[in-house]
């Protein structure tokens, strides 16, 4: 496993806005950010979409005394290059986009699909979920292509979020560091006041703040994935 940090936010999507409101994540070691906003907007025949930004620094195999864990990078095709069918599981620490609050994790896998040598990257199919503790998780699912901007699916939730879909793009701030993700959620009600706050910038020198990263009281969601 590998620990990520993302950001999180709901913002809006090609279509006007009407309403909003932010929520964020960051996860650690990798920093997952999540900056999400409550955002009723006109889009095609769904009337209301919750938009949710997110950043990842996604940390390929580094040596034992770098602060980040290392992914599990299995290489089921016994080739030296990554091939087709090489697996990379991954889990990472989520807090709040404001960095002050831990707020679970992501887990899930990468399946390569195909590498890409001309660019430099790679093309993974990406299966995993974003937990938020009581507040339930997102199931995402695409194809996930380490050189340039992709979409990923929302095929779903439990919890809050229950009955949502929409899709979440992936862009490369600093790669293999940080992505920067933005969720278009549909299906779902407003997002409760614990997730709405406003998040730092992100660099690769931000950190969670001690109390979150320590899971102390107050500085976490009820319940919290660890």
């Amino acid at each position: 496993p590998c620990i990520l940090t993302e950001l999180l936010t709901f913002s809006p999507q090609i279509t006007p806005i009407i309403n909003g409101c932010f929520f964020n994540l960051f996860s650690q070691n990798h920093l997952f950010l999540c900056e999400a906003t409550n955002r009723h907007q006109h889009h095609f025949t769904c009337p209301e979409t919750h938009t949710l930004q997110a950043l990842q620094p996604l940390s390929l195999p580094k040596p034992p005394t770098h602060r980040h864990r290392r992914p599990a990078y299995l290489r089921l095709s016994q080739k030296s290059v990554n091939s087709l069918g090489d697996l990379v599981p991954f889990s990472n620490k989520i807090y709040s986009g404001c960095l002050q609050k831990r707020l679970g994790i992501t887990a899930g896998i990468c399946v390569l699909i195909r590498n890409v040598p001309e660019k430099n990257g790679d093309v993974y199919e990406a299966i995993y979920s974003f937990y938020f503790g009581d507040y339930g998780h997102i199931a995402v699912q695409g194809a996930y292509l380490t050189h340039q901007d992709t979409y990923l699916a929302v095929t779903g939730g439990t919890g809050i979020f229950e009955g949502v879909y929409g899709s979440v793009k992936l862009q490369q701030i600093v790669f293999p560091f940080k992505l920067r993700y933005t969720f278009y959620l549909k299906g779902i009600p407003d997002l409760p006041e614990e997730l709405l706050d406003t998040p730092v910038h992100p660099s690769p020198t931000v950190e969670p703040a001690p109390a979150a990263k320590a899971c102390e009281p107050g500085a976490t969601l009820p319940n919290f994935t660890d």
